[in-house]
């Protein structure tokens, strides 16, 4: 119990505190005065939310709910909360201890005892608390026959403020936690489990430019860089000199360069140091022994750092935690005795594995958390992140490595063990076809992570909102649709149409593209035809291996092939495989993977003819509006005749069914150009015009000359099937080029083709605000017939037709690009596989916008 009459009252800035007190004791007066109104749970404000009457105590039990599910609630978020009430019943501060427990905050009690005339006194100015003396009477009693066991009741600290005096001279004084370093932002390097490898640890040291001078008791560390050592525990144990570790650890927290996280091993040997009851075994004894040979004040030091020890650090702004075997999120910069035994000893289920050792819980497939957790405590043979976690144990006393990562940088620096120091009881080697850790946990997804409202942070604009129900559909689709989820990192984004033309007989014209770019700073242009086509993603691992390795896939594929909606492009997986054998003897001619240093690649493609969708199309939307057009026009003609046998002049109607005529002939031959028959699978043609991403690239920062050159060099290898796309470039300040640019598109159109893409030349443009449409599409006027109808280019009806509204359609166009540019990066930065499906689905999330589909 603290002092009796403290002047400052030392809390953590992260606690629940608990006020004790009879009725009229000061208390809300003494929460008022040091604590936020937000942070202070009066149980009097609850009755009076609950039924406009503060002192009504028949509705005291929904009263208490409040106060707890408050109280909770600011837990959960790691705020400080204050639960002014009498509390001076054991069982309703037992209450209090468990829901900090719960969220794993210190219980803090401050007791409020003024006198009972006091008391008394206060509550006779105050009438509607005129209780009369009996009830702060018995209130006090039972507060002070309770006082000497609020320690075994679970408050980790007991404040007694006896008088008045002692009440009105008290000051609240906030603390950081022990494990609270936010304000400490290194830059760190963190080193995995030690154990006694001095060697090993010196030389990594020497790595990372660490200078070690000294031996013995005259031993420094000094960083002439200015970074920081942070020891993820398990000094100690097994190694051939512990002593040596220790020094080294014990040196760097002297000179300021160092921190040390307690690990089970170090906790062990401290209670053995406290002559405490320890079964000897994996590796204490040698400890022992070492140390035993150590002068007794050396031993000294060793004892009271051992002691000291946190259970974990929370650093760089929140932004990193460091614990032996590591942290749940809602652990992070928390204090209890869960944290402590979770940072020390993870979380097991209670079996043994055939080697006698705990069957540990992989909490770190499950993690969630924005706070990157660096542990050690379970050698693996590689370190590697998974969901923001990584183990750098990498089994140094067991033959394995040491090894440091260095924050913020996530870069790893390790060193061979001299030799094998200690066998392992369980083999600590990759077992035969493993995948990365981080395959295995994207294993298990969870809908929570692409469901409901979201805003999604992304690289090349604003935040970016996705409603639920839009989520929803996404999800309906992606469910029951879509290919494997591993091979899910890219949708392709939805493309605006030009601006509408004002040139008679056109909607769509390449000028004014030109124009859009040219007003928004843009210099030079690229142009592209546009295939009438299929859209497909690609993704290409140079065999089955690197697919299972990259993409973590366990069925033998190489690689994958969807639509733009995520659905699997060919029903067959021998189709499949052989196209992408194809474009990889493509890929192997052209020598693009050593010149990407890679062994996987995602294009953007177009699978030629249309026939693949057109088939549908023509038999259930075009030949029928064909046919009912030829139909009416032949009745139309008929009635014509009739009405001349009459005497009606026709001949105005005449010429108006003659030019309907020949937009029903025209209609019914438009999709003519963009289908062949497809017999097999040589008769389809791909033409590659994006190179998406490769092994730690998204090559959204390559402009479009580079793009384009890749596709000739795949097209010009002469792999059959392998196609290319016709492309120019423009200046836009050159009038003679843009005439010929038009010029250029109206012969593309004139002779069957869909039109054109203008883009600017950077994959991303940006002007004075911000982000730039990526690309506009100009369709040529036989290619819209097929999407607005035969009549569509009648004046009348290209009057209305100029109205359509792109706002909405260029907006989800931007969201679409800047959410695949960051899916992307997410993926080729290893990340979770949940934070770029987060995006992906979001691209399929706006497609659910109500926007006209023929833009």
């Amino acid at each position: 119990m603290r002092p009796a009459d403290p002047t400052s009252l030392d809390i953590p800035d992260f606690c629940l505190v608990v006020l004790i007190g009879a009725t009229g004791s000061g208390k809300s007066s003494f929460a008022a005065r040091w604590f936020k109104p937000t942070e202070v749970i009066s149980s009097d404000h609850c009755r009076g939310l609950v039924c406009d009457d503060e002192n009504d105590q028949a509705i005291s039990a929904d009263a208490f709910d409040l106060v707890a599910t408050i109280a909770e609630k600011r837990l959960k978020h790691r705020r400080l909360a204050v639960i002014d009430a009498t509390n001076v019943r054991p069982a309703d501060r037992k209450n209090r201890v468990e829901l900090a427990r719960r969220w794993h905050a210190l219980p803090v009690a401050i007791v409020l005892d003024p006198g009972l005339e006091t008391c008394i006194e206060r509550n006779r100015s105050r009438p509607d608390r005129n209780f009369g003396p009996g009830v702060p009477h018995h209130m006090i009693a039972e507060i002070r026959r309770g006082l000497r066991g609020l320690d075994r009741e679970g408050f980790r600290q007991i404040w007694k403020l006896n008088s008045v005096e002692a009440i009105d001279a008290a000051r609240i004084e906030r603390r950081p936690m022990w494990t609270d370093r936010r304000d400490d932002h290194g830059p760190f390097d963190i080193i995995g489990d030690v154990h006694g490898c001095a060697a090993e640890l010196r030389a990594l040291l020497d790595r990372l430019g660490y200078v070690v001078s000294g031996e013995g008791e005259a031993l420094k560390i000094a960083a002439p860089h200015g970074r920081k050592l942070i020891f993820a525990g398990d000094l100690v144990d097994r190694g051939p000199n512990t002593p040596e570790v220790l020094r080294i650890a014990m040196a760097a927290q002297a000179a300021g360069v160092g921190d040390t996280v307690q690990g089970n091993h170090d906790r062990k040997l401290s209670r053995w140091f406290d002559g405490r009851k320890v079964t000897v075994n994996h590796g204490l004894q040698e400890s022992i022994d070492q140390l035993a040979d150590e002068p007794p004040e050396f031993q000294g030091q060793v004892k009271r750092f051992l002691s000291d020890l946190r259970s974990h650090y929370w650093l760089d702004d929140g932004k990193l935690a460091v614990a032996h075997a590591g942290l749940k999120e809602e652990m992070i910069g928390r204090g209890s005795s869960a944290v402590r035994d979770f940072a020390l000893f993870g979380e097991t289920t209670g079996e043994t594995d055939q080697f006698g050792l705990p069957v540990r819980l992989d909490w770190a497939a499950k993690y969630r958390g924005r706070t990157a957790v660096v542990y050690g405590h379970t050698p693996t043979p590689e370190a590697e992140w998974v969901n923001n976690t990584i183990c750098i144990d990498t089994g140094c006393v067991f033959g394995g490595r040491l090894t440091a990562l260095r924050w913020p940088e996530r870069e790893t620096v390790q060193v061979p063990a001299a030799r094998v120091y200690c066998e392992p009881v369980r083999p600590i080697g990759p077992a035969p076809g493993a995948r990365a850790a981080q395959a295995e946990a994207d294993d298990a997804l969870d809908a929570a992570d692409v469901l409901g409202r979201r805003w999604i942070d992304v690289g090349l604009m604003n935040r970016i909102p996705v409603a639920e129900e839009n989520a929803a559909a996404a999800l309906e689709a992606m469910s029951r649709f879509a290919i494997a989820p591993q091979w899910l990192i890219y949708l392709p984004p939805t493309m605006s149409p030009v601006e509408t033309s004002a040139q008679e007989g056109f909607l769509e014209r390449p000028e004014e593209a030109f124009a859009f770019y040219r007003e928004r700073g843009q210099s030079e242009v690229v142009l592209q035809e546009k295939h009438m086509g299929s859209r497909a993603c690609l993704a290409l691992c140079r065999d089955a291996d690197a697919a299972r390795r990259r993409f973590g896939v366990v069925s033998g594929e190489s690689g994958a092939i969807w639509t733009r909606t995520g659905r699997p492009f060919f029903p067959d997986r021998k189709e499949t495989e052989a196209l992408l054998a194809r474009l990889r003897a493509a890929c192997d001619a052209a020598g693009l993977w050593e010149e990407l240093e890679t062994d996987w690649l995602l294009f953007d493609a177009e699978f030629m003819p249309w026939s693949a969708k057109a088939a549908a199309l023509i038999e259930q939307q075009y030949a029928p509006v064909a046919a009912a057009s030829r139909a009416g026009l032949t009745l139309a003609h008929e009635a014509a005749a009739r009405a001349a046998a009459r005497g009606v002049p026709i001949d105005d109607w005449r010429d108006r069914l003659a030019v309907r005529a020949e937009k029903a002939a025209r209609y019914a031959e438009a999709w003519r150009p963009y289908v062949w028959p497809v017999e097999s699978l040589g008769d389809l043609k791909l033409a590659p015009f994006h190179l998406l991403a490769s092994e730690g690239a998204a090559h959204f920062d390559k402009d479009h000359h580079w793009h384009m050159a890749i596709a000739e060099r795949l097209a010009a290898t002469g792999t059959p099937g392998m196609t290319t796309t016709r492309w120019r470039k423009l200046v836009l300040d050159d009038e003679a080029a843009c005439i010929d640019a038009a010029a250029w598109w109206e012969a593309l159109t004139a002779s069957g083709g869909e039109g054109m893409v203008v883009k600017p030349r950077d994959f991303i443009a940006r002007g004075a605000k911000g982000l730039i449409q990526p690309a506009l599409k100009v369709r040529g006027q036989e290619y819209l017939r097929i999407i607005y109808g035969p009549e569509y280019d009648l004046a009348e009806n290209l009057a209305r037709l100029r109205q359509r509204g792109l706002g909405a359609k260029r907006a989800n166009a931007l969201r679409e690009f800047a959410l695949g540019h960051e899916a992307l990066s997410r993926f080729v930065a290893r990340a979770p596989l949940r934070k770029t499906h987060e995006c992906v689905f979001a691209v399929l999330a706006l497609e659910s916008e109500p926007i006209d589909p023929r833009l």
